[in-house]
Parts: structure tokens; sequence; C-alpha cells
């Protein structure tokens, strides 16, 4: 049994048992691939994968309980040499951090440029993807740290703690007749084209669950990713828009107005989120602290410790 054979089980089963992926994945080739899971199977004494043929299916029981294992073996590996690194140079690295565009934009700034000054020697990678998106890179490992408002808290491999809270809010054109509306209502809102974030993003669904409660309909002509590219298409007169408040500039936004809303749609909590088990270095706990002061390293280390 080798570490090769082991990053080779869990890539077939990342990979969706297409052994051709596999093999690109780990740089070698896909007679190499099956020859090593025959080799472990002939080692171990069992099948690990459903066959139909020469394809793989999926995962019998004995591969089953074998991924768990390999997945506890390899993150440990990668957590001793994240170790080493800690103790040979705790100000030098690379810092991953996935979230979505809403977050980056508007929630992070401060945070980004405290670390900056405190860790001017780590490279700091922001990757901008959906929630699910955010939540696979943080269990494979491409990313140390996630921060979004979904997703985050589902999964039992990954331990989430709230970041910050926050409303949506409608933005309209300047001079708009929603602006001689008070109070506002969700009935108002929904007589008019809305344009918001797509589906599981920043929010959405707690903005459908609005609307379904009061028993309205609304009419969304558009879904965007994003809550600039949102305002933009609000100013041109397409329709109203339904944004994270932290997203309105009253200067940059000079075009729009922001309608008091809380009181229509419930308050949303983003996350910020880690691998349970995962070694990470300190500047990866600072960052977290900058984020949020109350989430102390030794808070965040007995939270997403595994229990044995």
């Amino acid at each position: 049994m080798n570490f090769q054979q082991l990053r080779i089980i869990r890539e077939t089963v990342r990979r969706n048992y297409n052994l051709t992926e596999v093999a690109n994945a780990l740089f070698t080739s896909q007679s190499g691939v099956s020859k090593h899971i025959k080799d472990l199977e002939d080692e171990l004494g069992v099948e690990l994968f459903i066959r139909r043929g020469k394809r793989l299916l999926g995962l019998t029981d004995p591969g089953k309980e074998l991924v768990d294992i390999v997945e506890r073996i390899l993150l440990d590996t990668a957590n001793i040499k994240r170790l080493g690194e800690q103790f040979a140079s705790s100000d030098r690295g690379e810092l991953n951090i996935a979230t979505t565009h809403t977050q980056a934009r508007y929630a992070m700034p401060q945070a980004v440029a405290k670390f900056r000054k405190a860790f001017p020697h780590v490279h700091l990678v922001l990757h901008q993807g959906s929630p699910q998106e955010i939540a696979s890179m943080l269990l494979d490992g491409r990313a140390d740290i996630g921060i979004a408002t979904e997703s985050l808290a589902d999964n039992a491999d990954i331990a989430a703690f709230p970041y910050h809270s926050w409303n949506h809010a409608i933005v309209v054109p300047k001079g708009h007749e929603l602006e001689k509306v008070k109070p506002l209502t969700l009935a108002a809102v929904a007589e008019f084209p809305i344009i918001t974030y797509h589906e599981g993003f920043t929010g959405r669904p707690a903005i459908d669950t609005a609307f379904s409660k009061a028993g309205l309909a609304p009419d969304i002509v558009m879904a965007a990713l994003d809550a600039d590219v949102i305002k933009s298409y609000v100013e041109l007169g397409l329709g109203i828009g339904i944004v994270a408040s932290i997203a309105f500039d009253p200067e940059r936004d000079d075009g729009l107005r922001l309608l008091e809303s809380k009181h229509l749609f419930p308050l949303s909590t983003s996350r910020i989120a880690l691998r349970r088990g995962r070694y990470l270095r300190g500047y990866a706990y600072r960052f977290i602290e900058f984020c949020a002061p109350d989430l102390t390293e030794a808070s965040v280390r007995k939270t997403a410790a595994v229990e044995v």
C-alpha cells in the first residue's frame, strides 16, 4: 500500500469514477491508475469498486469505508506538511479564500487590508464561486477558508461560524414611484419587474420565501450573480432591484435610491467556514480574527476539531 494508491482512490471518487480524468489530475496514465487500483484490491483481498466491464460505477461497501479512512490519512499528511511550514516560516506562504462576489466586494475589504499590512509576505488568493463551489473547495483542500451565506453550515465536515448579519433592500432609479410608498410593502414591490440574485446566491432563498409567505408571485425578469450587475440594469430602467443592503454606496450609486426594506425580508447571516480536521497556518486564524474579532484562534480550533 502506498500514498499514490490512496490518492487514486480519493481522486476516483471525486472524478465520478472517470479514470481518464483521474489520470490527468494525477499526471499519470489511465493504465497506471487501473493497475494501482487492482494492486490495492489484491492486497486487501476485497473489491473496492462496482464494475461493469472495465467501467467503474461506484463503491462497494468496503470501498465506502476505505474512502473515509483515505480522506483522513491524506488530510493528516497534508497537515504534517503545513505544520512544518508554520514553524519553518510562520509569516510566509499562501492563504486561499473562497467566497462570493458580494462578500469579496463589500464585506471583506477592511479585513483584507489589515491582513496585507500584517502579513506582507503571505500570498493572498481570493477564489470567487457559488456557495456550493465554495463548500467543495473547502472539502477538497483547494481553499483554507470559505465565506458565504448559503451551504456552508449544511455539511458535517465543515465548521461554520457566524461572520456578519445583513438585510436585503430595494433599490430603484432616482424618482421612482416606490419612493413615495411608506411604509413599503411586498405587495407594492411585486407590482414591478424585479432584478435580483440567482437562486442559491446571496440570500435568494430568503427573498423567495418572503414573497411566498405573503402569497405573492413576483415577476423576476432578470437574475445575476452580483449586486453591481443588478444595480446597472436597475439604473437602465429594466426593473427594480433587490440586493444586499451592504452593496449600496450612496456616492457611487448616485442614480439610484435605497428604500427602507428591513421589515420585508428576514435577516441573513454570512458565515466563515473551514474544513474540520484541516491544519491551518497561524496567519489563517489572524485573517479570521480580522473579519470577526470574537472568532479567536482558540474558539475556532475547538469547534473545528474532529472528535476521535
